[in-house]
């Protein structure tokens, strides 16, 4: 039997403009809401520099109680390459751990589970490394936004 080894990419950590989310509404796959991302930064032992601002998360929040993230970001690194970062994943938690999370209340980081798939696209071929990488992710919820601790997959 073969087993998946891991080695840390990067902690990113994003500012969440959660004053200005957009509420679409209830759509017949579940409510959907953009939640803008206003920037952040990342760092790890090949990759640091900042989130721009103009990123966002298109959140789905499904009838099961289940929420789907669907980001995407432009990252700068600190020599000056841009990197898309697109991620997708689901925030799991208790049906009442939702409810408190849906009023805005912070929780505990073992009341829920934040898990993401990633990709990254560059044209620099400094970075082209990341374009063929299978990174996987576990998000933190904190109060400037959310913190997320990225995993390549060997």
């Amino acid at each position: 039997m073969q087993t998946l080894q891991s080695a840390p990419l990067m902690v990113l950590k994003l500012n969440v403009s959660f004053a200005e989310m957009v509420d679409i509404g209830s759509t017949p796959v579940g409510r959907r809401r953009i939640v803008p991302v206003s920037g952040g930064q990342f760092s790890g032992a090949r990759l640091n520099g900042i989130v721009r601002p103009g990123g966002a998360d298109w959140v789905l929040n499904r009838a099961d109680g289940v929420m789907l993230v669907d980001v995407r970001l432009t990252l700068e690194t600190d020599d000056n390459v841009l990197i898309y970062l697109g991620y997708q994943g689901s925030f799991r938690a208790a049906p009442e751990v939702m409810l408190r999370f849906a009023r805005g209340e912070r929780l505990d980081d073992n009341e829920y589970q934040l898990r993401t798939v990633a990709r990254f696209e560059t044209g620099d071929a400094r970075y082209r490394w990341l374009t063929d990488m299978l990174v996987v992710g576990a998000g933190l919820q904190r109060a400037e936004g959310v913190e997320y601790h990225l995993f390549e997959i060997l």
